[in-house]
Formats: C-alpha cells, sequence, structure tokens
C-alpha cells in the first residue's frame, strides 16, 4: 500500500511542479541556449530499479564530453568543466530539476537513494550492491544530504586518488545510509527528508539530518 500510495503522490506532485516550476525554467533554457556550448539538457544513463538502466534528465552543467576529461564521473570543487551557469545550478540543484520528468515517467521517485552510473555503482560492496535498487531511485535521499557538499570533500583530499578515496571511504557509508533508509522508508521518513533537501539547500550543513535522524550509521571521516 505504502508503494502504491507513493507512486500515486509522485504522479500529482510531479504534474504540480512542472506548472509551478514553468517560470523558472523559461529562463534557464534560455541562458543555457545562448551560453557556453549552447546545451540545454544533459542525459545521462543511471541505474534503476534492480539495476535496470535509464536515462536521468537534468540541465547542463558541464562542458561536452567532459567525462572523458579531468576526473571523468567524479566532479571536484571549482572543476573547470563546469560553465559558469552551470556552477549556480549546481549549488542551488536546480541543475536536477528536470527529474520531475523522470518521476511523471516512473524512473525514480521524489525521496529514495540516488541512481548512480555504472562506474560508481559499482564501489558499492557487493551486499549493497544487490540490495540497494529494490526500491526505485529518488530525486534526493539521505545520501544525497549527507554528502551535498561531494565535491569539496573529495577536492580536500590531496594524498590520495580521488577515485581510490571515493571507493574506499564515500560509497561504503553512502551505501550504507541508502541501506538504512529501506530500512526504516515511511511517508514520516520521507516528508522529513523532503524537508531537510529544502533546508539544506538554503543553509548549507547536514548537521540537521543527524539531529532528526539520531539512528543513522556513524560516519567515521
Amino acid at each position: 500500500m505504502y508503494t502504491i500510495i507513493k507512486r500515486i503522490m509522485d504522479i500529482m506532485f510531479s504534474v504540480i511542479s512542472l506548472i509551478l516550476f514553468l517560470p523558472l525554467f523559461i529562463p534557464i533554457i534560455l541562458l543555457l541556449l545562448f551560453s557556453a556550448e549552447g546545451e540545454v539538457l544533459y542525459f545521462q544513463d543511471r541505474l534503476g530499479y534492480k539495476n535496470k538502466p535509464f536515462q536521468i534528465w537534468k540541465f547542463a552543467t558541464m562542458l561536452k564530453n567532459s567525462l572523458q576529461m579531468g576526473s571523468g564521473t567524479i566532479t571536484l570543487k571549482n572543476d573547470f568543466r563546469v560553465t559558469k551557469i552551470g556552477r549556480f545550478l549546481r549549488k542551488t540543484k536546480i541543475n536536477e530539476l528536470p527529474q520531475i520528468i523522470n518521476i511523471l515517467k516512473g524512473d525514480i521517485s521524489f525521496v529514495d537513494p540516488r541512481p548512480l552510473v555504472s562506474s560508481s555503482f559499482e564501489a558499492y560492496p557487493k551486499n549493497i550492491q544487490a540490495q540497494i535498487y529494490n526500491v526505485k531511485p529518488g530525486l534526493t535521499g539521505i545520501g544525497s544530504i549527507i554528502f551535498r557538499d561531494e565535491e569539496s570533500l573529495i577536492s580536500s583530499i590531496s594524498d590520495e586518488d580521488p577515485h581510490a578515496y571515493y571507493n574506499r571511504v564515500i560509497a561504503p557509508y553512502k551505501g550504507g545510509l541508502e541501506l538504512w533508509y529501506q530500512q526504516n522508508s515511511s511517508f514520516t521518513t520521507d516528508f522529513k527528508i523532503l524537508f531537510i533537501t529544502a533546508y539544506v539547500v538554503v543553509f548549507p550543513s547536514n548537521l540537521l539530518v543527524y539531529k532528526v535522524f539520531k539512528d543513522l550509521p556513524t560516519r567515521k571521516f
């Protein structure tokens, strides 16, 4: 019943969101169309429900072929591949809003584990790989909140390759967070995550989430 009601609410709120955000989308589309490389939307293969791939929608924030440049799938702080308007869109998370279309299509939900590219997914321990997408991915989730500033975190590590650090430190903890969500999923948990997501966009800090959810896996870094 939870899954059915959640899908109905996803459809209802995604339609409402598209209508509300339309006045915001129009100027962003025009800015992207006439700036940088003229790319408006970016489509990328991500892993979804039952580990099946789908294409995620985002506003374009990086140079074309950025995956073949620099640090590849990992974006660093002040990454040269990110465009000027892209920095603003990424900081405010506006670049993620086209994923409302993915919600309407049924690829993702508003709240669930974030969908990953295959290389990031493979950094998860095997037991997490087998379980994490037993639910649909989400626009936001507990891992998204805690790792909101993942770019700065990875960039602060100077004595280890970014990919190695992600695989060794971030992926296991992020995976543990997403499994925690599955074990504690409810409408109450979802509404709290949505509220905290909106809060951290305005007040960039992940401390609130640990106060609201006191039984989260212990962070060791």
